[in-house]
């Protein structure tokens, strides 16, 4: 059994992050209501204004964590205050950070799913995370049939009844990783690419349309978020090194 525990670790209080490093954090977003108060705080009018937008409280509260967490670790490695940070998105809507002069560049991504959160911080490559929650209710061959490739269809239509759920997400989380380090939303199809999906397999980009020398640009790595949850990790290149931090909230 996976211990989940020890692959989250606090992180040190010297927090380096090299050209080959990449970073990912794992976090709540259910926090007491004076700390989100705190948060909030850190945030841009857009930003609250975003929030503002949300329906159902819950939803505006876990909006300020996401955002205001990611200014926090953010700001950890740049040495900035939380509320110095501006961002700005590409076309097709992926965050970045607005540079500016004298302050370093980062690559980040953000994924959250039912109150948990994972933030990936790289330098000088593009990244993308995915995270979600294993649902059982959902019909995983039909949705698969009409968005997954043909290949991915045929090895998920093999697996016992019982690997199926854990199968699908891991597919759909590794597919939305590299969307995401992309950057190109919903322009790149999910059927266009092919990734490993078998429980216990290699995480691995197996082959893309078009480009065959796409694939090899990319390393794909399944994280263990937690009881219940599957996520992916998508990188530019290879030869890099993965420290998975706790948030100590």
């Amino acid at each position: 059994m996976t211990s989940y525990g020890r692959l989250w670790s606090p992180p040190p209080a010297g927090l380096a992050l090299s050209g080959d490093d990449v970073h990912v954090w794992r976090a709540s977003l259910d926090l007491p209501a004076a700390r989100v108060q705190c948060l909030q705080h850190t945030l841009t009018a857009d930003e609250l204004n975003r929030a503002e937008r949300f329906y159902f409280q819950k939803d505006r509260q876990h909006f300020i964590v996401a955002r205001g967490l990611l200014r926090a670790i953010l700001s950890r490695y740049l040495d900035m205050e939380p509320d110095q940070l501006r961002f700005c998105y590409g076309p097709h809507g992926k965050p970045d950070l607005a540079i500016m002069p004298g302050q370093e560049t980062l690559s980040f991504n953000v994924s959250h799913s039912h109150g948990l959160t994972l933030y990936a911080v790289t330098r000088s490559r593009e990244i993308g995370v995915d995270l979600e929650r294993i649902r059982t209710d959902l019909d995983c061959e039909d949705i698969a049939a009409r968005f997954f490739s043909p290949c991915e269809n045929a090895v998920l239509r093999t697996l016992p009844a019982e690997l199926k759920p854990e199968a699908f997400f891991n597919c759909w989380t590794r597919k939305e990783a590299y969307i995401k380090a992309r950057g190109g939303g919903l322009s790149l199809r999910l059927d266009q690419f092919d990734v490993s999906l078998a429980p216990g397999e290699p995480t691995t980009l197996l082959n893309t349309t078009g480009d065959p020398q796409e694939a090899t640009r990319w390393s794909l790595r399944a994280l263990a978020p937690g009881p219940g949850y599957v996520a992916a990790l998508a990188v530019e290149g290879h030869g890099w090194r993965l420290a998975c931090w706790q948030w100590p909230e």
